[in-house]
């Protein structure tokens, strides 16, 4: 028990030392991303003005015409195509990404990937 209630610390605290190192400006705005077992969530912060730019998920319309699933890899890529578009319109090109406690693999790599290839730079 004395082990999984230091797993819950760690995993409380990476998060919050990602987010020291990484803040979003209005030039840089931050791309938050939430995965769950069912969707994923990205969110653009600006840090400075403590504001949502906008957000995007695997449940808007959108992406449930291209994949009707949005806990998979391709989802993921979906995602990651459209909101590089929705941030292009808005005049946003460069992003500071920030992973929260997930590793760079799976489908957050899938969509940072997409993103990139819509024109995001990271």
């Amino acid at each position: 028990m004395e082990h999984q209630k230091v797993q819950t610390i760690k995993h409380k605290k990476r998060p919050e030392r990602v987010i020291d190192k990484l803040s979003g400006t209005t030039e840089r705005p931050r791309l938050s991303v939430y995965r769950s077992h069912r969707n994923i969530f990205a969110q653009i912060i600006d840090d400075a003005k403590n504001k949502t730019l906008f957000s995007y998920s695997t449940q808007h319309k959108e992406v449930k015409e291209k994949s009707a699933y949005g806990g998979n890899i391709k989802a993921a890529q979906v995602l990651g195509e459209i909101l590089a578009q929705k941030a292009k319109e808005k005049g946003i090109t460069k992003l500071a990404f920030d992973k929260g406690h997930y590793s760079y693999h799976g489908r957050i790599k899938a969509f940072v990937e997409s993103a990139r290839k819509g024109g995001m730079e990271f």
